[in-house]
C-alpha cells in the first residue's frame, strides 16, 4: 500500500483522556510552517474579530494553527455574532488545501465562558443571588443580553428560590441550543493547549507556576496576577502565553511570557501574534 503524502500523514492523531481537555499542537510536517496565531481577548466584539479574521485570512499558509485564548464573550454586546463568527471562521479554516486537522483550530476556555457555564447550574449554588451578582459585576451580563435575557430576570428567578432558577437556566440552554453550534462551542472548550515539543504552553489568563499544568484548576482563568509575576521557566515549558490581561496592556513579552490583551470589548484594540513552532515572535496584528 503506498505512503500517503507528508501532507496528510498527521490525519490520525491518538488523544488520551488528558488531550482532550489540554490538546497537544503537533509539530509541523516537512514543508509546513508550523506557525501558531494567538488571538487575545474577544470580549463580544463582532467588528473587530471580523476584521482580524479579514487579516488573518490573507496571512495563513499552509501548516498555520490559530488558538483562541478564551473570553470570546462578556463584557462586548456581540456574543450570538462573536460565536457565529468563530464557527463560520473554523469551517472556512478547516477546509483549507491541503489537509487541516481539527486540532490546529483550538478555542480555549476564558473567564466568561467559564462563568456562563457555571451560571447554568447555579440554581445549585449555596447563595446564588450573591454568585449572580459577582457574575454580573465580572461582565456576564451582555451575554445575557445576547440570550434574550437579562440581569433583572435573574434577580427575579433568584428571589424565587431554586425552582425559579431551574427555569431561567432551562429557558437560557433553549436559547443556547436555537443558536446552531453554540451549546457545541461553548462545551468543546479547552483548558489549555500547548506545542509538542513544550516550546509553547497557551493559557487563558493566569498559571499557577507550584503546579501541574492538570492541576491548574482554576488559576488558568483567575490566577493573572500569579502569570505575570512569572520570572523563571515554568516546568518543562519554553514560553507561556495568555489572552486576558486585567489591566489591558497591550503586547506584553517578557523572557518567559507574552500577554494578548489590549482591551477589546472595552473600547480598545483585538490583538494576535504569529509564533514560531520554537515559539520565536513573527508578527503581531493589531486591529
Amino acid at each position: 500500500m503506498t505512503s500517503p503524502p507528508p501532507q496528510q500523514a498527521t490525519q490520525v492523531r491518538l488523544r488520551n483522556s488528558v488531550e482532550q481537555f489540554y490538546p497537544v499542537i503537533q509539530r509541523p510536517v516537512d514543508g509546513a510552517s508550523g506557525r501558531i496565531w494567538a488571538v487575545g481577548a474577544v470580549h463580544g466584539e463582532i467588528y473587530k474579530l471580523e476584521m482580524l479574521h479579514d487579516a488573518l485570512a490573507a496571512k495563513l499558509q499552509p501548516g498555520d494553527r490559530i488558538v483562541y485564548l478564551g473570553n470570546l464573550i462578556g463584557h462586548g454586546y456581540d456574543t450570538v455574532e462573536v460565536l457565529n463568527e468563530i464557527l463560520r471562521f473554523r469551517c472556512w479554516f478547516l477546509a483549507r488545501p491541503p489537509f487541516v486537522h481539527i486540532d490546529d483550530f483550538i478555542v480555549l476556555r476564558g473567564q466568561q465562558e467559564e462563568m456562563f457555564q457555571k451560571l447554568l447550574q447555579i440554581q445549585f449554588a449555596a447563595e446564588p443571588q450573591e454568585l449572580l451578582a459577582w457574575m454580573l459585576e465580572h461582565g456576564l451580563e451582555t451575554t445575557l443580553l445576547g440570550y434574550g435575557t437579562d440581569a433583572a430576570a435573574a434577580f427575579k428567578a433568584a428571589r424565587e428560590g431554586t425552582l425559579g432558577l431551574t427555569y431561567w437556566t432551562t429557558d437560557i440552554r433553549k436559547r443556547l441550543k436555537a443558536q446552531p453550534g453554540h451549546e457545541t462551542l461553548i462545551t468543546k472548550l479547552k483548558r489549555a493547549a500547548y506545542a509538542d515539543t513544550k516550546s509553547l504552553l497557551f493559557v487563558s489568563a493566569g498559571l499557577d507556576d507550584t503546579k501541574p499544568l492538570v492541576g491548574q484548576t482554576d488559576a488558568l482563568w483567575w490566577a493573572p496576577r500569579a502569570f505575570e509575576a512569572i520570572s523563571a521557566p515554568y516546568r518543562e515549558y519554553g514560553r507561556i502565553v495568555r489572552g486576558y490581561d486585567p489591566d489591558h496592556r497591550g503586547f506584553v513579552e517578557t523572557d518567559h511570557t507574552y500577554s494578548l490583551d489590549g482591551g477589546a470589548g472595552r473600547g480598545g484594540v483585538l490583538i494576535a501574534a504569529c509564533l514560531g513552532f520554537d515559539g520565536d515572535l513573527q508578527e503581531i496584528l493589531t486591529v
